[in-house]
């Protein structure tokens, strides 16, 4: 398929993935599609997994993949609305909780003195999308600030094992969650979060998304695996979708990551969902193995802004 028979394609599938599409590759944002996202298909079928307590799962954390935390997570993906009322009634549910101790967000009862850094980028990223109230997030963005490592980036282990090297893992939620709440056009410590943006994309910039700076040997072959979704989990298309997202501009280091990429399309223009993530799920998006509808929007959409 060229480009516009894959667009077509697009086109086809989940209205989520409509609106995407015609946003991002069409340039023609379709407030009406994404209005359709919580009446059909994907969206329709988060929402109505949602409990009578007002949480996903059994509350915010638990059970991990079809808590609140995760079903929000992929909500924010789908890009379902900003307003959405009963998203929103959910996460402000989960800043009216006691906040743990070092700012973030407690995971459970037994985390009241200490978050977890990786699920605070994670809830930055999409409390802001929906309109959170930007000042119950200051405790959030000053936690997550304090955990800046020397090296640049961030590790979720760094306030509860000592962790002494960045993780690329954190480093991308953190990214995704700080370039949301600016988006809000905040000014809080707004100098400290694009400073601290900067050395975190330079941490993954010097890594050539995968590549270690030491040995120039692949860091974790798993890094080059394209699941959807991706959870908390690094990969060199999601790290390439916060650069088109965020407007960054090439980078020859960004090379390597997506020469790979282009490696792995098939010979119908499409990529595939690979294995997905261990763990319970609400239910299947994509089948792995077969040609996917969500990498092939990323992919495109990050071609398209590197103009490759």
């Amino acid at each position: 398929m060229n480009d516009q028979e894959l667009v077509t394609w697009l086109l086809e599938g989940d209205v989520a993935i409509q609106y995407q599409a015609q946003r991002d590759l069409l340039e023609d944002d379709r407030q009406d599609l994404q209005d359709r996202i919580a009446n059909e298909g994907w969206g329709k079928q988060f929402l109505s997994k949602r409990r009578a307590n007002g949480h996903w799962g059994e509350q915010f954390y638990q059970p991990k993949w079809i808590s609140s935390h995760y079903t929000l997570l992929d909500l924010r993906n789908l890009n379902l609305s900003p307003e959405n009322a009963l998203v929103q009634e959910t996460i402000n549910a989960v800043l009216d909780m006691k906040i743990a101790a070092d700012g973030g967000i407690q995971l459970g009862p037994s985390t009241a003195e200490l978050s977890d850094v990786c699920v605070n980028g994670m809830f930055l990223n999409y409390a802001a999308y929906f309109k959170a109230d930007e000042q119950k997030l200051h405790s959030v963005i000053d936690g997550v600030l304090n955990e800046l490592m020397p090296d640049g980036g961030f590790n979720c282990r760094t306030n509860r094992g000592g962790a002494k090297h960045s993780s690329l893992h954190t480093t991308l939620s953190v990214l995704e969650g700080f370039y949301e709440f600016q988006k809000t056009e905040s000014t809080y410590r707004a100098a400290d979060i694009q400073a601290a943006r900067k050395s975190a994309e330079e941490f993954i910039l010097i890594h050539q998304l995968f590549i270690s700076d030491r040995t120039g040997k692949i860091i974790y072959k798993g890094f080059l695996r394209m699941p959807y979704p991706c959870r908390w989990k690094y990969d060199i298309l999601r790290a390439l979708d916060y650069f088109q997202y965020s407007g960054r501009k090439w980078d020859e280091r960004m090379k390597p990551a997506i020469d790979f990429l282009l490696s792995k399309r098939k010979k119908d223009g499409t990529w595939n969902v690979q294995a997905k993530h261990p763990g319970e799920i609400h239910f299947e998006m994509e089948k792995a193995g077969k040609s996917s509808r969500w990498n092939t929007l990323r992919a495109m959409r990050v071609l398209k802004h590197f103009e490759r």
